[in-house]
């Protein structure tokens, strides 16, 4: 199986998320499923920080719907957490971006989830289509900066 590669990029956005009692699953652990919110709630913080809201691009008609996620989970987070989740833009092309992310508890500083979303762009009509070009070149700005 081919490595695939988490490593988080400067710079990288933080988002503090108290894990809340729906969270988690009759085993008192956060769901599985519940940690791709945790990643769109850090690449949202980070997106909106960079005056590069959804909303805004969702306004001019496209929609960066996720085509991809991975998640390794390392260990659990329970009830009443908090967690950081540490978000770096990965690559950004015309068509496309990838957001990597981690999760840590914040009191012991334990990685407990890393993993990515891959963005695609499309229109309104679900058309794969570029992403603005004004657009790019600030998300250009985030990858390796």
């Amino acid at each position: 199986m081919e490595k695939i590669s988490l490593t988080l990029i400067e710079p990288i956005f933080e988002t503090e998320i108290r894990v809340l009692y729906g969270d988690t699953d009759a085993g008192g652990v956060v769901y599985n499923a519940t940690y791709l919110r945790y990643f769109e709630q850090g690449r949202g913080d980070l997106m909106r920080a960079n005056d590069l809201s959804y909303k805004i691009l969702e306004e001019r008609g496209f929609v960066l719907p996720v085509v991809e996620s991975y998640l390794r989970y390392k260990a659990p987070a329970r009830y009443d957490d908090l967690l950081v989740v540490k978000t770096s833009l990965a690559d950004v092309t015309p068509y496309s971006c990838r957001f990597h992310c981690h999760v840590l508890r914040q009191d012991d500083n334990r990685l407990l989830v890393k993993g990515f979303t891959h963005h695609a762009s499309i229109n309104k009509k679900g058309t794969l289509v570029p992403l603005p070009g004004d657009y790019v070149e600030k998300l250009k700005t985030l990858v390796g900066s």
